[in-house]
């Protein structure tokens, strides 16, 4: 039996973007697609963007709280085998994305996975400039370098590790991505599977000193009890924090 996914799509005031998230799931080549919206409070003609879907689908309205709340209100209704996040200013780069994680999850036979992803900047799609390190739950607590967008996580285990915790605001996946790390090793995928759009609304580029903050507090949170591995965590942050500031992140 094929796998089913269920694609989350979180929106507030997105009708600026959200009709290339929306084509970039439609255009999947893999037939077995639950898609849920969860929705703020928009005024903009996002619901009635959504609300001219010609397929079935769920909406969540008037979901406050924060985004995580939002996510977590997208699994509690979700019946598919595997979950996704996909926000309305993110979209798949092919219409065999979902196809793919289908099979190498199934080949692997584990319980999550994660690819690359690109930025779109003015509509220009822009290769990450680093290569990501192999997986480990090791070098993940040294750093997050697994992209959400292309993250998808089979149900069982995203119930098991309780979604996403509220009260963080920037850095509640990576926080999810290292529970996920106590109960299972992911399936690792060096190709670029979605994109991210890059706009002064973006929480990661809106105020990153603060997500730098949240993203530290998380990682002492994960480490272990020894003086010496929370003094490297203390160390690599500000010097971190400091390049971050000199490149005018403080501005």
């Amino acid at each position: 039996m094929p796998l089913t996914f269920s694609i989350i799509t979180c929106t507030w005031n997105s009708a600026a973007w959200l009709e290339a998230s929306i084509q970039s799931v439609l255009m999947q080549n893999h037939p077995l697609i639950e898609y849920i919206f969860v929705d703020g409070g928009s005024t903009d003609g996002t619901l009635e963007r959504i609300r001219r879907l010609d397929r079935p689908y769920t909406l969540l309205e008037n979901v406050g709280g924060g985004i995580s709340r939002a996510m977590n209100a997208g699994i509690e209704v979700a019946t598919g085998d595997v979950i996704a996040h996909l926000h309305s200013d993110d979209y798949y780069l092919r219409p065999d994305v979902l196809s793919l994680v289908a099979s190498e999850l199934d080949r692997s036979g584990r319980d999550w996975l994660f690819g690359r992803t690109m930025r779109d900047l003015d509509g220009k799609l822009i290769a990450e400039n680093y290569v990501a390190p192999r997986y480990s739950a090791r070098r993940l607590l040294r750093g997050n370098f697994i992209p959400h967008p292309s993250t998808f996580v089979r149900r069982e285990l995203m119930q098991r590790c309780g979604g996403f915790n509220p009260e963080f605001k920037y850095a509640m996946d990576y926080d999810l991505w290292l529970r996920l790390s106590q109960h299972a090793d992911p399936v690792q995928l060096d190709e670029p599977l979605a994109a991210f759009r890059e706009h002064a609304g973006s929480l990661s580029t809106s105020n990153k000193l603060a997500a730098m903050e949240e993203d530290f507090r998380i990682r002492l949170a994960h480490a272990g009890s020894r003086p010496v591995e929370k003094l490297e965590h203390y160390a690599r942050y500000f010097v971190r924090r400091r390049r971050a500031v000199q490149a005018g992140a403080g501005r």
